[in-house]
C-alpha cells in the first residue's frame, strides 16, 4: 500500500467523514452574519476550535479540510491548528485553490483558478502539515450547460492540481461539482454528472495521477432545487450509485459526498441508504460542511463560551453521518 493509499484510506476508515471547514473569509462571514456574529479572526477561530476540540474528531473524523487563514492560526492552547487536528486523531487538510470565476469563451460558467504558483504553496502547506487537499470545479446544469468547454477545462484544471499535489506527497480531493441550482431533473444531473466525472478520470490518468492516492468528491444525483420533479431518498442513493459504478476506476479507494444544498437530516438519509445499498468496492462517506455544523453554529451563536453545549450539538451530527456512513442510521435516533 502506497503512503498516499494509506493516508486516503485511513481518512475515511470505519464510517469517518471529512469536516468541510475551509469556508473563505467571506462565506464565513455570510454564515456568522446569517446568526448575528460579528466575523472577526477571534469569532471565525473561536467556533472552529470548537469543533475541532469535539470527541467526534476522535471517533467520527478523519480529516479536516482548512481554509488558509485557520492553518496558520494557534489555537487558544498555543498550539498551531493542524497540530491540534492531528492530536485529535484526524488528518489536517487544506482548500488550495483560488476560487471559480468566468470562463472565457463561456460568460455563463465559471472555471477553477489556482494553478499559479501552486507547486510553491503546496510546499508551504506540506511544512505547516497538510496531509491532503481540496479543489473544487462547479458546472450549472441548463439546456446548453455545462458546456463541453467547461467539462474539459475543469477536468483539466483538477488533473493538473492533483499531479502536483501527489508531488508534494499529500492527497488530492478531486471535487467536480454539479450544482443543484435549476430546473432539471434527476435524470440531466445523472447523465451531466457522469459526463463530468468521466471526463475527470481521463485527464486524471492522462496527468498520470495515482488513483490509488485520491478522494473523488462529488455530489449527489437529486433533481433541481427549482425543479418541480419530487424523487424518493431510494431514487437518489439508488441513481448515485449507478452514477458512480459506471464513472470511477475501481482503483479510487474512496467517496466523499458534498452535502451541496440538501439538509442535515436529506444530507445523513441520503447517505444511509447509498451504504445500504453499496455493491461496490468503494468506501462510500461524507465530505460535510454546512449539513456537519448549522446546528451546532445557531446553537453556539446564542452563547459563545458555551464551548460543551456546542459539542454536544456537533458530535450528535457527525455521529449521525458516521453511522450514515455504515448503513447504520435511522430517523429515531435523530433527537
Amino acid at each position: 500500500m502506497s503512503e498516499l493509499n494509506n493516508i486516503a484510506s485511513k481518512i475515511l476508515e470505519k464510517g469517518k467523514g471529512i469536516l468541510a471547514a475551509d469556508e473563505s473569509t467571506g462565506t464565513m462571514s455570510k454564515r456568522l452574519d446569517s446568526v448575528n456574529v460579528p466575523s472577526t479572526p477571534e469569532n471565525r477561530l473561536l467556533f472552529r476550535e470548537t469543533l475541532f476540540s469535539a470527541s467526534s474528531m476522535t471517533e467520527c473524523i478523519g480529516g479536516v479540510i482548512l481554509y488558509d487563514e485557520t492553518i496558520k492560526q494557534n489555537s487558544s492552547q498555543k498550539n498551531k491548528i493542524p497540530e491540534l487536528i492531528s492530536k485529535m486523531g484526524a488528518a489536517p487538510g487544506i482548500k488550495v485553490d483560488t476560487g471559480a470565476k468566468v470562463l472565457a469563451g463561456s460568460p455563463n460558467e465559471k472555471i477553477t483558478e489556482g494553478l499559479d504558483g501552486l507547486r510553491e504553496r503546496l510546499k508551504d502547506y506540506y511544512k505547516l502539515g497538510a496531509k491532503f487537499t481540496k479543489w473544487r470545479g462547479v458546472y450549472t446544469i441548463t439546456k446548453n450547460y455545462p458546456s463541453k468547454l467547461s467539462i474539459h477545462a475543469n477536468a483539466h484544471a483538477l488533473a493538473r492540481y492533483s499531479a502536483l499535489v501527489q508531488e508534494c506527497n499529500m492527497v488530492p480531493i478531486v471535487e467536480p461539482e454539479v450544482l443543484m441550482d435549476g430546473e432539471h431533473s434527476a435524470k440531466e444531473c445523472y447523465e451531466k454528472t457522469s459526463e463530468v466525472i468521466q471526463k475527470c478520470f481521463e485527464e486524471l490518468i492522462l496527468h498520470k495521477v495515482d488513483l490509488k492516492g485520491i478522494i473523488l468528491k462529488p455530489n449527489m444525483i437529486l433533481p433541481g432545487n427549482q425543479s418541480k420533479e419530487k424523487i424518493s431518498n431510494d431514487e437518489v442513493a439508488k441513481l448515485t450509485l449507478a452514477c458512480l459504478k459506471d464513472s470511477v476506476p475501481s482503483e479510487v479507494p474512496g467517496i466523499a459526498f458534498l452535502s451541496g444544498g440538501q439538509s442535515e437530516i436529506e444530507a445523513t438519509e441520503n447517505l444511509n441508504l447509498i451504504n445500504k445499498y453499496n455493491d461496490t468496492n468503494f468506501t462510500m462517506s461524507y465530505s460535510y460542511g454546512r449539513a456537519l455544523q448549522q446546528s451546532a453554529l445557531k446553537f453556539w451563536s446564542k452563547d459563545l463560551q458555551n464551548i460543551e453545549g456546542t459539542q454536544k450539538v456537533f458530535n450528535h451530527r457527525a455521529k449521525m453521518n458516521t453511522l450514515a456512513a455504515r448503513g447504520k442510521w435511522s430517523k429515531d435516533l435523530e433527537i
